[in-house]
């Protein structure tokens, strides 16, 4: 483990990298080498997150066999088990390792059992990427050996989470390759059997989605979402949701119900281009707006006036000014139609 300047050097490397507008691909293939350069690791695994329903999304892994990913899926979302990330994402530091988790019994997690003993890793260490509230990604690191990781390398991985979250959030409002994909809705229907049936559309939309897939072909968001209606079954007001960027650069939303009855039971998830209402939220969260900053956008999207804003939202013409001087900083626009124009681009680029 680095220590001293050089510690600091590479901390404020990662920070200046983070802000200088890379693209997920480029930002993991610039910040992972240097991380496990200052803490060695023998395997890794990395997603983005929708902030919205903290679900995984653009994973990516190194030294993780492909067909594990399914497995994770249904450990984090339907099975009882130490260190989950909607534990983690609760949790005031955000960092953990496995040991610290289990008291350094790690045969106590079913995944330690199932995946880590068998592909001869031992201690993980999770980060849950925070900023200013909202999660926007998730690190871990895998190690061998019975040392696991030490308390100094857990907190330089939590003096970088803040820096790789705004990296990945800023991530989210760069476009990517044009892709040309569907047009149309994508269905595909997962059968208890792990059978799989979809229309075209749905064919285009899981070749757009591309990213970390099982070895059965499907991205793993797809089967997150799946998981999280099995968790639920029923007891959500609504059908699970996941937002994220396609490799086309636009805004995808799947969501995930019941088809049939039991026991002959199918989960269908339907994939769409996302409304700008909904993505809207998003936007705003990565842009880094306050939550009046963000009523303050929307009314704006809709098309009111800084007098109707400053009426609806009892506040003086001046203070609504104050806060759009504000978002035009943090958008890099210089008026209403930029804003707006801007976050509409986001939508549909």
């Amino acid at each position: 483990m680095i220590s001293g300047a050089a510690r600091n050097d590479l901390v404020a490397a990662i920070a200046d990298a983070c802000r200088s507008g890379l693209d997920l691909d480029e930002l993991r293939g610039w910040t992972l080498p240097r991380l496990r350069r200052a803490v060695p690791v023998d395997a890794l695994w990395c997603a983005a997150a929708d902030p919205a329903t903290l679900l995984f999304t653009r994973a990516y892994r190194e030294e993780i066999p492909a067909e594990t990913g399914p497995y994770f899926v249904t450990n984090e979302f339907l099975e009882e088990d130490a260190n989950k990330w909607t534990e983690l994402a609760r949790d005031r530091r955000g960092v953990r390792t496995l040991f610290q988790a289990t008291g350094a019994r790690p045969e106590q997690s079913a995944r330690y059992r199932d995946i880590f003993r068998p592909l001869g890793l031992a201690d993980e260490l999770r980060a849950v990427l925070r900023a200013d509230g909202d999660c926007w990604g998730y690190l871990c690191l895998h190690r061998e050996g019975p040392g696991g990781f030490s308390d100094e390398e857990t907190r330089f991985v939590e003096q970088i989470a803040p820096h790789l979250a705004d990296g990945f959030r800023l991530a989210q409002l760069i476009s990517g390759t044009d892709v040309e994909g569907a047009s149309s809705p994508g269905v595909v229907l997962l059968g208890t059997d792990r059978s799989v049936t979809t229309n075209a559309a749905g064919e285009q939309w899981l070749d757009e989605l591309g990213g970390a897939t099982t070895d059965d072909g499907l991205p793993l968001e797809l089967l997150a979402v799946a998981a999280r209606l099995q968790a639920v079954d029923g007891t959500a007001s609504r059908s699970p949701r996941l937002h994220t960027r396609t490799r086309a650069g636009r805004w995808a939303v799947l969501h995930a119900s019941w088809l049939d009855d039991p026991p002959e039971r199918r989960i269908a998830v339907i994939i769409e281009q996302a409304a700008p209402a909904e993505v809207l939220p998003l936007l705003m969260a990565a842009y880094g707006f306050t939550n009046q900053e963000r009523t303050v956008t929307t009314l704006v999207c809709q098309g009111l006036s800084t007098v109707q804003i400053s009426a609806r939202l009892h506040l003086t013409t001046n203070t609504v000014q104050d806060h759009l001087k504000s978002i035009f900083t943090k958008a890099g626009v210089r008026s209403r139609r930029e804003l707006v124009a801007t976050l509409l681009k986001q939508q549909y680029r």
